[in-house]
């Protein structure tokens, strides 16, 4: 079996972020999913558990961080072109998230980022891994 990952977030609002993820193009696992968490299905290897703060607050003991004040972690998802990166943020921020950062074009890497509506910030980049190694020789 291939690792897994799941990326447990926090939100105030269950559904407006079920909607949110959903408008992006993903799915919901429902067998995972209750009135307190939702599975979204990224890849065959990727999850986002959305945990209302309640749902969280029984994984920690910590306090929860507001992600519109602090950044409590930078997620990264790779695209196979320049033009799905473009894509992909557009719908974002045209379903509620917001532009999270200056778009940094460096040739070999291609990359935007957002903000969902919880303020978790989403790194989208491409990189043209035959330049990267075509410099390492």
């Amino acid at each position: 079996m291939d690792t897994q990952i799941f990326v447990n977030l926090p939100v105030k609002n269950l559904e407006i972020s079920k909607t949110f993820y959903k408008q992006l193009g993903f799915s919901i696992n429902p067998q995972f999913t209750d009135e307190t968490a939702a599975c979204v299905v990224i890849s065959d290897t990727i999850y986002v558990m959305l945990l209302t703060h309640e749902k969280a607050k029984q994984f920690t003991s910590k306090k929860i961080a507001d992600a519109h004040e602090t950044t409590e972690v930078l997620n990264a998802l790779s695209t196979q072109s320049k033009e799905m990166v473009d894509e992909f943020v557009d719908k974002a921020l045209n379903n509620g998230g917001k532009e999270a950062g200056e778009t940094q074009d460096l040739g070999f890497m291609y990359s935007r980022s957002f903000s969902d509506p919880d303020g978790h910030i989403w790194e989208v980049l491409w990189m043209d891994m035959e330049a990267v190694e075509n410099d390492q020789e």
